[in-house]
């Protein structure tokens, strides 16, 4: 693999995909390009591949050239616009890598607190959000808020109100100002998991990842014919709830809808009850996939409910 992606779960994700040699792919979370060539293999002349990335610059380093890939430079919460646009309306199967990607870890944009730079976090540069803004504009609540809804912290309100302490006397610029606002609020041998949780809140409040998530799902509903897959690994439990949910009922809630006639909504048909996790020797030689949860659901025939409001 190159140093730019080592991908996640390479063989076991593209082949839940359960590729047909001429269908229609996509992959929103192009990246390194790891995922997509593996797709490429497997297709023939007359597949096609349309891969998105919000980061132009990644874009620019991915060097694939392939007359059946299309590169949208965008989010990928603007799937279903992207294919109307470029006539496309059905599809056979959707992957999603989520999370910050190696290349941008290895950007100088703060996404690790592992490199004392200034805090920009956005996956693209033409956001107008960046982790700056964040730490030292948003109030006590709306840090608390993010803290909380993005990483699970119990303790947000103590956490946000230290940011806000810290701010007084100086402005948050970089990731040693991070590093020393929570000194002091971690258990020692937790520490590199208690700061990976605070830059994780952030980086999800800049790229509004949750938000683009579910828009990405609810569309995947209207786009995937009968038997095609949607694949998404996930990197935290937040996104691995999303995507459990929607995978199991069709919607963000633990519910079963029903029509007017009590027929149960049942959209997918679960590959794997329970996430498929990266082998031991994966996990020893990408850090990255240590985190990482795969899950897999396959289209059912779609009945005539809608599906706008899901």
């Amino acid at each position: 693999m190159n140093e730019f992606h080592n991908p996640v779960l390479l063989s076991e994700s593209v082949s839940a995909l359960k590729i047909k040699k001429d269908g229609v792919y996509v992959d929103v979370t192009f990246g390194g390009g790891g995922h997509s060539k593996e797709i490429l293999k497997k297709l023939n002349k007359n597949g096609k591949l349309i891969v998105f990335d919000q980061d132009k610059q990644a874009i620019l380093e991915n060097k694939i050239l392939d007359e059946r890939i299309i590169v949208m430079n965008t989010n990928f919460r603007y799937l279903k616009n992207c294919l109307t646009s470029i006539s496309i309306n059905k599809i056979d199967g959707i992957i999603a890598d989520l999370g910050v990607s190696s290349f941008q870890i290895n950007t100088k944009r703060g996404f690790s607190f592992n490199s004392d730079l200034e805090l920009d976090m956005r996956m693209n540069q033409s956001s107008s959000l960046s982790a700056l803004e964040v730490l030292n504009e948003y109030d006590k609540e709306n840090l608390s808020r993010i803290l909380k809804e993005h990483a699970d912290f119990n303790n947000s309100k103590k956490l946000a109100e230290r940011i806000v302490s810290y701010r007084r006397k100086k402005d948050i610029q970089n990731s040693n100002d991070i590093l020393n606002i929570f000194e002091g609020c971690f258990y020692v041998p937790k520490k590199n998991q208690f700061f990976a949780r605070i830059f994780q809140a952030i980086r999800i409040e800049v790229n509004d990842e949750l938000n683009a998530l579910k828009d990405l799902l609810k569309a995947s509903l209207n786009l995937l014919n009968p038997s095609g897959r949607l694949v998404v690994i996930s990197y935290h439990s937040i996104e691995d709830r999303i995507v459990k949910t929607f995978m199991k009922y069709g919607h963000f809630e633990a519910f079963v809808k029903k029509d007017f006639f009590g027929n149960q909504f049942h959209p997918f048909t679960l590959i794997n009850k329970k996430p498929i996790l990266p082998s031991s020797e994966e996990m020893n030689s990408n850090n990255r996939s240590r985190s990482a949860k795969m899950r897999v659901a396959e289209v059912n025939k779609l009945s005539n409910m809608q599906f706008d409001d899901v």
